[in-house]
């Protein structure tokens, strides 16, 4: 069994030294735990030591986890999203980190219209043009902000990418970079109803670098809650 809650003390000291070394405020930065195929014990445990956001990819075992868990909980989703399973997050989750694609917005607004709510979202973008992997084309992201930013319960808040794999974390920094630019050229244009608040990006191998880069949201989950099977 491991050790939650000294994983996430020395995770919440990782994120503090990264920050020192840049000259952030550590508040500017949030752990987001992810516990994708960990049981709701390891999240309770996490929660009993101060974690309050967590991050899950599947959406069936988010929902079983949301029902069995402590309502006060803050949950973001963080995994690839069918269109057809957006009504199953509807009311629940507090930010989207993987809108790609104008259609899956439309459905969030459908959604998201049936509570009378606006659902918060981060823009995916494939920053290394990966064939594997999901999000925008970095050429295509204005394009899909501004139609997405039409929609009234809808918000873009931020951008969220994943890296292609390096030899170390120093791999990711120059990727991690770009996305923070793309963020300071979207504010440039003042597009409406959109704003840049959080840049999520760093997990368990590179979240140091990704402070360094302007991170606000870290995904993290192996280091707290151990290999996943």
């Amino acid at each position: 069994m491991e050790n939650v809650a000294d994983n996430l003390k020395r995770i919440n000291e990782r994120i503090a030294a990264a920050c020192a070394r840049c000259g952030r405020d550590p508040a500017t930065v949030e752990l987001v735990a992810v516990s994708k195929k960990k049981p709701a014990s390891l999240i309770s445990a996490a929660a009993a030591a101060g974690q309050r956001l967590f991050g899950e990819n599947y959406v069936q075992e988010f929902c079983a986890k949301y029902d069995e868990l402590d309502p006060s909980l803050r949950w973001h989703f963080i995994g690839a999203l069918q269109s057809n399973k957006v009504k199953y997050l509807r009311g629940k989750t507090e930010l989207i980190h993987t809108l790609d694609r104008l259609s899956l917005a439309q459905e969030i607004e459908r959604q998201w219209r049936k509570i009378d709510a606006v659902a918060e979202v981060l823009v995916q973008v494939n920053i290394a043009a990966e064939p594997t992997k999901a999000g925008v084309a970095p050429e295509q992201l204005s394009e899909l902000v501004e139609q997405v930013a039409a929609l009234p319960h809808v918000r873009v808040r931020g951008l969220m990418t994943l890296p292609p794999p390096g030899d170390s974390a120093e791999d990711s920094r120059r990727w991690f970079a770009h996305l923070r630019q793309l963020a300071a050229d979207i504010t440039a244009r003042a597009v409406a109803n959109v704003e840049m608040r959080h840049l999520s990006m760093g997990m368990s191998n590179d979240f140091e670098v990704a402070i360094e880069e302007g991170a606000t949201l870290v995904r993290v989950g192996s280091a707290i809650f151990g290999a996943r099977d």
